[in-house]
């Protein structure tokens, strides 16, 4: 696993660890004996796309989409051909109410980590057709140092967490520097109990600018 930038180090001296070294000897086999999502060149795609010094804003995810032809090692993001999943649907209904942007004609988000959106699943991987079968490979422990690692950054921060399993986190995030932006998901079961209408986009960008950082260009249209 090599990540060519300023993740290598927080990254290497994690991976050293004794839980780490088992999950990756467990996620070996999974990719040898089952079908495993994201393709293991893009489990850690979300690190190479937005280097650590770059991180502005985090969106935190559940586990990878599970279908084929759907992880693409970012949270809620598809790869450039698939069709739009129900959730990120959802998302970008949000994002035109919320920035008055054209509607996304692709579902693949890598823009959005280009500008220093760390899109970070809880969870990296998951076996086919089974919602969160890796959640107890040891991941959460991971991310959840990843998330302590982005807690400690000098320069202010924008979590957005989206559902209880992610608003779980908040814990781990010291409010008094950072920004937490946090509703319902955006599962078309709960959506509109409070995600839509939650203005995310806009509110991250007011906040970026208020401490002097460069807002995200959150359009995704070409």
């Amino acid at each position: 696993m090599f990540i060519h930038n300023d993740w290598a180090p927080i990254l290497d001296r994690e991976f050293e660890k004794p839980y780490m070294k088992e999950l990756f000897s467990k996620l070996h086999e999974q990719y040898e004996i089952e079908t495993v999502y994201p393709p293991k060149k893009s489990v850690f795609r979300a690190f190479e796309l937005t280097p650590y010094s770059a991180v502005k804003v985090v969106i935190l995810g559940q586990d990878p989409y599970h279908g084929e032809n759907q992880a693409n090692g970012l949270s809620f993001s598809v790869t450039e051909t698939t069709k739009i999943p129900p959730s990120l649907r959802n998302i970008f209904t949000e994002l035109v109410s919320d920035i008055k942007c054209s509607y996304p004609t692709s579902g693949d988000l890598s823009k959005w980590a280009r500008e220093g959106v760390l899109l970070l699943n809880s969870t990296l991987t998951v076996r086919s057709g089974q919602p969160m079968s890796h959640a107890s490979m040891g991941w959460e422990r991971f991310t959840d140092h990843i998330l302590s690692c982005l807690n400690e950054k000098d320069a202010p921060i924008v979590f957005i967490l989206w559902g209880n399993h992610a608003r779980s986190k908040k814990r781990l995030i010291d409010q008094r520097k950072h920004l937490v932006l946090e509703s319902v998901h955006p599962s078309p079961l709960s959506a509109h109990r409070g995600f839509f209408g939650s203005a995310p986009f806009s509110k991250t960008n007011e906040f970026l600018v208020s401490k002097g950082i460069h807002p995200i260009d959150w359009t995704l249209t070409k």
